[in-house]
Protein backbone atom coordinates (compact mmCIF):
# COMPACT_ATOMS: atom_id res chain seq x y z
CA UNK A 1 0.00 0.00 0.00
CA UNK A 2 1.43 3.58 -1.06
CA UNK A 3 0.41 6.36 1.27
CA UNK A 4 1.14 10.03 1.11
CA UNK A 5 0.92 11.62 4.44
CA UNK A 6 1.75 14.96 5.37
CA UNK A 7 1.85 17.12 8.65
CA UNK A 8 1.08 21.05 8.54
CA UNK A 9 -0.31 21.05 12.47
CA UNK A 10 2.65 23.37 13.81
CA UNK A 11 5.92 25.96 12.09
CA UNK A 12 7.30 22.25 10.19
CA UNK A 13 5.81 20.98 7.67
CA UNK A 14 6.43 16.90 7.00
CA UNK A 15 5.58 14.84 3.73
CA UNK A 16 6.18 11.68 3.05
CA UNK A 17 5.44 8.19 1.04
CA UNK A 18 6.02 5.14 2.19
CA UNK A 19 5.09 1.57 0.98
CA UNK A 20 3.83 -1.29 2.59
CA UNK A 21 5.36 0.44 5.94
CA UNK A 22 8.57 1.45 3.81
CA UNK A 23 9.78 5.04 3.92
CA UNK A 24 10.03 5.95 -0.28
CA UNK A 25 10.83 9.67 0.44
CA UNK A 26 10.55 12.21 3.04
CA UNK A 27 10.74 16.28 3.46
CA UNK A 28 10.78 18.37 6.22
CA UNK A 29 10.90 22.05 6.60
CA UNK A 30 11.74 23.31 10.05
CA UNK A 31 11.83 27.08 9.32
CA UNK A 32 8.84 28.93 9.45
CA UNK A 33 6.59 29.01 6.30
CA UNK A 34 3.48 29.69 4.86
CA UNK A 35 2.06 26.01 4.23
CA UNK A 36 -0.73 27.49 1.98
CA UNK A 37 2.30 28.32 -0.96
CA UNK A 38 4.99 24.78 0.26
CA UNK A 39 2.55 22.45 0.78
CA UNK A 40 1.81 20.89 -2.55
CA UNK A 41 4.89 21.84 -4.12
CA UNK A 42 6.83 19.32 -1.72
CA UNK A 43 4.62 17.02 -2.54
CA UNK A 44 4.97 17.48 -6.32
CA UNK A 45 8.28 17.48 -5.51
CA UNK A 46 8.63 14.22 -3.36
CA UNK A 47 6.41 12.28 -5.99
CA UNK A 48 8.26 13.22 -9.03
CA UNK A 49 11.68 12.82 -7.63
CA UNK A 50 10.39 9.21 -6.04
CA UNK A 51 8.83 8.52 -9.74
CA UNK A 52 5.36 7.65 -8.40
CA UNK A 53 2.04 9.51 -10.12
CA UNK A 54 -0.98 10.10 -8.21
CA UNK A 55 -3.19 7.43 -9.64
CA UNK A 56 -0.44 5.11 -8.01
CA UNK A 57 -1.45 6.39 -4.30
CA UNK A 58 -3.75 4.02 -2.05
CA UNK A 59 -4.08 6.28 1.07
CA UNK A 60 -3.84 9.49 2.11
CA UNK A 61 -2.97 10.28 5.98
CA UNK A 62 -2.95 13.67 7.11
CA UNK A 63 -2.47 15.32 11.15
CA UNK A 64 -5.56 16.06 11.76
CA UNK A 65 -5.03 17.98 15.22
CA UNK A 66 -4.24 19.77 17.55
CA UNK A 67 -2.39 22.39 15.92
CA UNK A 68 -2.47 25.53 14.35
CA UNK A 69 -5.53 26.57 13.26
CA UNK A 70 -4.50 27.89 9.99
CA UNK A 71 -2.16 24.67 9.33
CA UNK A 72 -4.74 22.26 10.20
CA UNK A 73 -7.11 23.85 7.53
CA UNK A 74 -4.23 23.80 5.11
CA UNK A 75 -3.43 20.44 5.19
CA UNK A 76 -7.13 18.91 5.79
CA UNK A 77 -8.80 20.64 2.76
CA UNK A 78 -6.03 19.36 0.85
CA UNK A 79 -5.91 15.43 2.36
CA UNK A 80 -9.99 16.02 1.61
CA UNK A 81 -9.42 17.13 -2.33
CA UNK A 82 -7.01 14.62 -3.14
CA UNK A 83 -8.40 11.63 -1.53
CA UNK A 84 -12.10 12.89 -3.37
CA UNK A 85 -10.53 13.77 -6.74
CA UNK A 86 -8.18 10.30 -6.66
CA UNK A 87 -10.97 8.44 -5.06
CA UNK A 88 -8.54 7.01 -2.38
CA UNK A 89 -8.84 6.45 1.24
CA UNK A 90 -8.84 9.06 3.80
CA UNK A 91 -7.39 8.47 7.10
CA UNK A 92 -6.91 11.35 10.26
CA UNK A 93 -3.71 11.29 12.60
CA UNK A 94 -3.36 12.95 15.98
CA UNK A 95 -0.73 15.05 15.57
CA UNK A 96 0.48 14.40 19.24
CA UNK A 97 0.30 10.36 18.34
CA UNK A 98 2.56 10.94 15.95
CA UNK A 99 5.14 12.98 18.18
CA UNK A 100 4.82 10.85 20.67
CA UNK A 101 5.55 8.12 18.14
CA UNK A 102 8.85 9.52 17.22
CA UNK A 103 9.95 10.36 20.53
CA UNK A 104 10.76 6.34 20.68
CA UNK A 105 11.65 5.82 24.55
CA UNK A 106 9.95 3.51 27.16
CA UNK A 107 7.65 4.82 29.72
CA UNK A 108 4.90 7.57 29.24
CA UNK A 109 5.37 9.81 26.89
CA UNK A 110 3.33 13.13 27.10
CA UNK A 111 3.74 15.35 23.30
CA UNK A 112 2.78 19.19 24.03
CA UNK A 113 2.26 21.73 21.16
CA UNK A 114 1.80 25.40 23.01
CA UNK A 115 -1.80 26.38 23.42
CA UNK A 116 -0.85 29.60 24.20
CA UNK A 117 -1.52 31.33 28.25
CA UNK A 118 0.14 28.47 30.10
CA UNK A 119 -2.48 26.14 28.32
CA UNK A 120 -1.16 23.44 26.38
CA UNK A 121 -2.60 20.61 23.92
CA UNK A 122 -0.85 17.44 25.41
CA UNK A 123 -1.53 13.38 25.62
CA UNK A 124 -0.52 10.80 27.73
CA UNK A 125 0.87 7.80 25.68
CA UNK A 126 2.81 4.26 26.16
CA UNK A 127 3.70 1.60 23.69
CA UNK A 128 2.33 3.63 20.74
CA UNK A 129 -1.17 3.84 22.50
CA UNK A 130 -3.31 7.01 24.29
CA UNK A 131 -3.58 6.06 27.70
CA UNK A 132 -4.87 10.11 28.29
CA UNK A 133 -7.20 11.43 25.58
CA UNK A 134 -5.58 13.93 23.83
CA UNK A 135 -6.86 17.63 25.75
CA UNK A 136 -6.72 21.41 25.79
CA UNK A 137 -5.58 21.91 29.40
CA UNK A 138 -3.43 24.58 31.79
CA UNK A 139 -0.09 23.19 32.22
CA UNK A 140 -0.66 23.29 35.85
CA UNK A 141 -3.26 21.06 35.80
CA UNK A 142 -2.21 18.57 33.57
CA UNK A 143 1.12 18.79 35.68
CA UNK A 144 -0.40 17.87 38.95
CA UNK A 145 -2.18 14.76 37.29
CA UNK A 146 1.45 13.28 36.51
CA UNK A 147 3.00 14.00 39.75
CA UNK A 148 2.64 10.04 40.48
CA UNK A 149 4.42 8.87 37.12
CA UNK A 150 8.03 7.67 38.39
CA UNK A 151 9.03 7.27 34.41
CA UNK A 152 7.76 10.04 32.32
CA UNK A 153 8.98 11.63 29.36
CA UNK A 154 8.35 15.12 27.75
CA UNK A 155 8.19 15.93 24.40
CA UNK A 156 7.31 18.23 21.51
CA UNK A 157 6.96 22.41 22.21
CA UNK A 158 8.67 21.85 25.57
CA UNK A 159 10.73 24.56 25.64
CA UNK A 160 8.80 27.60 27.11
CA UNK A 161 7.56 25.03 29.70
CA UNK A 162 10.56 23.35 30.50
CA UNK A 163 11.68 24.83 33.89
CA UNK A 164 7.99 24.71 35.33
CA UNK A 165 7.81 21.11 34.45
CA UNK A 166 11.33 20.36 36.11
CA UNK A 167 9.91 22.22 39.38
CA UNK A 168 7.06 20.36 39.16
CA UNK A 169 8.19 16.92 38.05
CA UNK A 170 11.81 16.48 39.32
CA UNK A 171 11.82 12.93 37.62
CA UNK A 172 10.51 14.02 34.05
CA UNK A 173 12.64 13.46 31.37
CA UNK A 174 12.80 15.30 27.91
CA UNK A 175 13.37 14.37 24.40
CA UNK A 176 16.83 16.72 23.46
CA UNK A 177 17.21 15.86 19.60
CA UNK A 178 14.71 18.99 18.80
CA UNK A 179 14.37 16.77 14.94
CA UNK A 180 12.78 13.83 17.20
CA UNK A 181 10.24 16.60 19.01
CA UNK A 182 8.66 17.86 15.36
CA UNK A 183 6.25 16.41 13.66
CA UNK A 184 7.05 13.76 11.52
CA UNK A 185 5.18 12.69 8.20
CA UNK A 186 6.59 8.74 8.30
CA UNK A 187 5.09 8.41 11.53
CA UNK A 188 1.64 9.46 10.30
CA UNK A 189 1.92 7.20 8.05
CA UNK A 190 2.88 4.75 9.36
CA UNK A 191 -0.24 5.43 11.97
CA UNK A 192 -2.48 5.71 9.29
CA UNK A 193 -1.77 2.62 7.51
CA UNK A 194 -3.72 0.95 10.26
CA UNK A 195 -6.13 4.07 11.00
CA UNK A 196 -9.98 4.35 10.64
CA UNK A 197 -10.89 5.27 7.07
CA UNK A 198 -12.67 8.76 7.37
CA UNK A 199 -15.86 10.03 5.53
CA UNK A 200 -14.36 12.18 2.94
CA UNK A 201 -17.14 14.60 3.47
CA UNK A 202 -17.61 14.96 6.85
CA UNK A 203 -13.82 14.73 7.93
CA UNK A 204 -12.86 18.00 9.30
CA UNK A 205 -9.51 18.67 11.58
CA UNK A 206 -9.78 18.00 15.36
CA UNK A 207 -9.13 21.83 16.98
CA UNK A 208 -9.97 20.70 20.61
CA UNK A 209 -10.48 24.29 21.75
CA UNK A 210 -12.72 26.71 19.75
CA UNK A 211 -11.11 29.87 18.02
CA UNK A 212 -10.60 32.78 19.84
CA UNK A 213 -13.44 35.13 17.77
CA UNK A 214 -15.38 32.01 18.73
CA UNK A 215 -15.14 31.79 22.22
CA UNK A 216 -15.80 35.70 22.54
CA UNK A 217 -19.04 35.59 20.65
CA UNK A 218 -20.10 32.60 23.15
CA UNK A 219 -19.78 35.06 25.68
CA UNK A 220 -22.32 36.89 24.72
CA UNK A 221 -24.73 34.45 22.95
CA UNK A 222 -26.36 30.99 23.53
CA UNK A 223 -24.18 28.03 23.07
CA UNK A 224 -27.40 25.71 23.24
CA UNK A 225 -28.80 27.36 20.38
CA UNK A 226 -29.35 25.58 17.30
CA UNK A 227 -27.53 28.55 15.21
CA UNK A 228 -23.92 28.08 15.39
CA UNK A 229 -21.00 30.63 15.38
CA UNK A 230 -20.07 29.91 11.99
CA UNK A 231 -23.12 31.06 10.09
CA UNK A 232 -23.50 34.02 11.90
CA UNK A 233 -20.22 34.94 10.52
Amino acid sequence: MKILAFDTSSQALSVALTENGNLLGKIDVTIKKNHSITLMPAIDFLMANIGLTPQELDRIAVAKGPGSYTGLRIAVTTAKTLASTLGIDLVGVSSLAAIARNADVSGKIVPLMDARRQNVYAGVYEHGMAIKKDCHTALSELLDSLKNEADITFTGEVAPFRELISQELPQAKFIENSERRLPNAFQIARIGAVGEIADVDTFVPNYLKKVEAEEKWLETHDESTDTRYIQKI
